[in-house]
């Protein structure tokens, strides 16, 4: 099994100095590459302080400036957001500026509250035309000349400039339903998923879905990458830090998904835990027990059940508002403690 990190640069509160956050995120992006992460993934978000990302191309740049060996994934563009010539070459800037270390992810988008300031009257749910326009478009500008007359966008002929050093970029599709499985597998893209903070079984739902896709294909030759929130902890004030941080965020997060409350000044208003009783998503043993949490050797034993069922890389997701040196601790007792269990 591979490993993969994805970070983001995340207040969540007006008090936390972004440059604390920007050089904890490239200390925990360094620790990552010298212990043989292969990817490190930037996401995409604007106007939210809980993931500062409105360019990702951008920060992978900065990561490439700063690292040696891990390759830099976009994870992801929401394709709806851009021009195609516009990401195409943003992407493979980044592609030549790290000497062929980019991975390009694309995907629907996820809150409607940014589509109603980004794109405002397109539905979240139409979104996934946009990907899956945009996605045979980019490879087809960094091969040369290309005029386009699709649904979404009209351009007369035009290429991508720069080209991307490598022969072929590692193309990734977030997936959750299965016609986004379908048209993954059908254009040769690597999956990633996330099943947020439902139980092990989303996961087997997902590999069934892939599962399917394969079969209607006739055959893959892809990468099955699944991100879980991850923390590691060896004593008691570290695992209280870590359960208050992922409920505080899931409260936020359930503003944003739920449309519930105000996002004021960058910061998502919490919703209040009595409004999601009964969600066993935020009890804090079931999250415990969903996610990617616990102690060296029961997170060991989770990982060995990711790679039984069949996915090919881990994506460790570190952002959850948690403090940076708790932060610091998990990732390094991931890379002292679990990771020689998978070395071979």
């Amino acid at each position: 099994m591979k490993f993969h990190i994805a970070i983001n640069l995340e207040r969540m509160n007006a008090q936390t100095e972004m440059a604390a956050v920007r050089d904890h995120v490239i200390d925990m992006i360094q620790m990552a590459d010298k212990a043989g992460f292969e990817v490190a993934w930037a996401a995409e978000h604007h106007a939210l302080e809980m993931t500062i990302a409105p360019n990702p191309f951008q920060i992978m740049t900065w990561w490439a400036d700063h690292t040696e060996n891990i390759r830099l994934g976009c994870g992801v563009a929401n394709a709806s957001y851009w021009h195609p010539i516009n990401l195409a070459g943003e992407a493979a800037m980044v592609d030549l500026l790290s000497g062929g270390r980019l991975e390009l992810g694309l995907g629907s988008g996820a809150y409607q509250r940014e589509f109603d300031r980004m794109r405002p009257g397109l539905d979240q749910k139409d979104s996934h035309k946009y990907m899956q326009e945009m996605l045979p478009l980019v490879r087809e500008l960094w091969q040369g000349d290309v005029e386009h007359n699709g649904e979404n966008w009209q351009f007369p002929k035009a290429t991508s400039c720069p080209k991307p050093v490598q022969d072929t970029v590692p193309m990734w599709v977030a997936a959750r339903s299965p016609a986004t499985f379908d048209y993954a597998v059908a254009n040769d893209c690597n999956v990633m998923c996330w099943p947020l903070t439902m139980p092990f079984a989303e996961a087997e739902k997902y590999k069934a879905q892939l599962d399917a896709s394969i079969d209607k294909a006739g055959g893959w030759d892809g990468t099955f990458a699944l991100m879980r929130h991850t923390a590691v902890y060896d004593n008691a004030d570290d695992r209280t830090a870590v359960m208050g941080a992922i409920r505080n965020v899931l409260g936020q997060f359930g503003n944003l998904m739920m449309k519930k409350g105000d996002v004021q000044n960058g910061f998502p208003d919490p919703v209040p835990f009595e409004e999601l009783k009964g969600n066993v998503r935020i009890e804090p043993t079931m999250l415990e027990e969903n996610l990617m949490f616990g102690d060296p050797d029961t997170v060991i034993e989770k990982l060995h059940g990711y790679e039984a069922l069949g996915v090919d890389a881990f994506i460790y997701y570190a952002s959850m508002g948690l403090d940076m040196e708790v932060q610091k601790r998990s990732l390094q007792l991931f890379i002292d403690r679990v990771m020689p269990e998978f070395a071979n």
